[in-house]
């Protein structure tokens, strides 16, 4: 056992834990009589998957790949990266259904963050394509699925991991034909336009997503570069492939400097990337990687933003809403507070998950370096009309969300926290995150 620091991927708020690696279910169970959260591959931003003076279980150890069945059904150990079973899957013809943005993922951090990706306005979240999951809790292991254990298996989708550690994932992974997306590339030079285009055009592409320029004040706001495509066939590629994803090429070795992202660097980069873009551009043929996982092509690019790290602001708002994304950026840009790679993209329907993060209509994420003193206050301002137009924060992002707030955005809290209270009696499963938002057990 080991004494170790650990931080989420934004590198805020380090705290020390107790760091084993189970390899099977039994291991698994002897780790829960205390206080105890399971860790992937340390990708969500904030402090999810850590626990101060507690156990943290490395799940590497639960690994292993089932085949692929005819109908595309395979099972994966929860300690799998997304890397290691794409790199199984594509040659054979599959691809996952819902990604995020980084194949750096292990498949049971998918499962605790229910992640979404490019297609949530057509495909939902990873949960819609999950048909069963083994959960190790502490009064004992369960085989759930929309079916058998519906509550716990909702329950575990989004939760962080405060329900239980799951052990395997059984996927409907999709077809594909090549390892190549078709893409169409639209610049935009207001946020109007992009949000116009994106709520008329976006149901005819199975993926859409908007990078937004926060830094332009005036009636250049928030312009736009939108890609959005369709995986290629056949037909459609001169000489197609279905090849495993390339390694990272390029490596970050040390921390940047404090102050290196700064609004003058930001706005300078966001310059250059938005001209550099096409005013219109069809049918260009991507890699897989190229188009879901830019940033893979660089190892630890999350030392760019120096020693204080980052905080990912990702949050959702009704469609009835839409005007908080227009305040939003508005807020951001007249504050002078930097953001670099802020993303909007398009919901769909909800699952059942009462912890789940996405809803219909909107989400913009945003990458914030820490420093600036107006940060703290404006993202505080942000959460208020965030939650004032019925939206929410994203878990798997936060690193900074008070506790009534978190309660206020998500209505189906005390659904998760029954259930928690009937799998985890004496509260075992806990994490600095859940600490901080009180995420415990419902009063009286």
């Amino acid at each position: 056992m080991n004494r170790v620091r650990l931080t989420g991927w934004g590198r805020t708020a380090a705290s020390l834990a107790t760091l084993i690696t189970p390899t099977n279910e039994d291991e698994v169970a002897a780790a829960l009589s205390g206080e105890v959260i399971a860790r992937g591959l340390g990708r969500s931003y904030g402090d999810a998957a850590q626990l101060a003076g507690g156990v943290v279980l490395d799940n590497s150890g639960l690994d292993g790949v089932s085949s692929i069945t005819s109908e595309g059904l395979v099972t994966v150990g929860a300690g799998v990266s997304l890397d290691d079973l794409l790199a199984l899957s594509i040659p054979q013809g599959w691809f996952i259904p819902v990604t995020p943005g980084t194949r750096q993922v292990s498949v049971g951090g998918m499962i605790g963050a229910d992640v979404h990706g490019k297609n949530h306005h057509r495909d939902g979240s990873i949960a819609a394509h999950v048909r069963a999951l083994r959960i190790v809790t502490p009064v004992g292991t369960f085989e759930t699925s929309p079916t058998h254990e519906a509550e716990l298996f909702w329950a575990t989708m989004g939760a962080m991991g405060l329900t239980g550690v799951v052990t395997s994932v059984t996927i409907q992974m999709m077809r594909i034909e090549t390892d190549q997306v078709i893409v169409d590339t639209d610049r935009f030079d207001d946020l109007d336009a992009v949000m116009s285009e994106m709520k008329s055009g976006d149901d005819r592409y199975h993926y859409s997503v908007a990078w937004v320029d926060c830094m332009t004040r005036g009636r250049h706001m928030g312009r736009a570069i939108l890609t959005r495509g369709e995986h290629a066939s056949l037909s459609q590629i001169d000489e197609p492939h279905l090849r495993s994803p390339r390694p990272a090429r390029l490596t970050v070795p040390l921390d940047a400097p404090s102050g290196l992202l700064n609004p003058l660097s930001i706005r300078a980069f966001n310059e250059l990337w938005f001209r550099s873009a096409p005013r219109h551009e069809r049918g260009e043929a991507q890699a897989l990687s190229t188009f879901f996982h830019p940033l893979d092509g660089v190892r630890d690019w999350n030392r760019l933003y120096g020693r204080r790290g980052f905080v990912q602001y990702q949050f959702c708002v009704p469609d009835e809403r839409s005007e908080a994304i227009v305040e939003a950026i508005s807020r951001l840009s007249a504050s002078r507070v930097p953001s670099f790679l802020a993303v909007l993209k398009r919901f769909g329907p909800a699952t059942p998950a009462p912890l789940s993060f996405p809803q219909p209509g909107w989400t913009l994420a945003l990458d914030l370096p820490v420093g600036p003193d107006k940060l703290p206050g404006t993202l505080d301002e942000l959460d208020q009309l965030v939650l004032a137009a019925g939206g929410r924060v994203y878990l798997a992002k936060d690193a900074r969300l008070a506790p009534a707030t978190f309660a206020a955005m998500y209505p189906g809290l005390d659904d998760f926290l029954s259930v928690k209270a009937r799998v985890d009696p004496e509260g075992h499963l806990t994490s600095d995150l859940a600490r901080r938002l009180h995420l415990g057990f419902p009063h009286g």
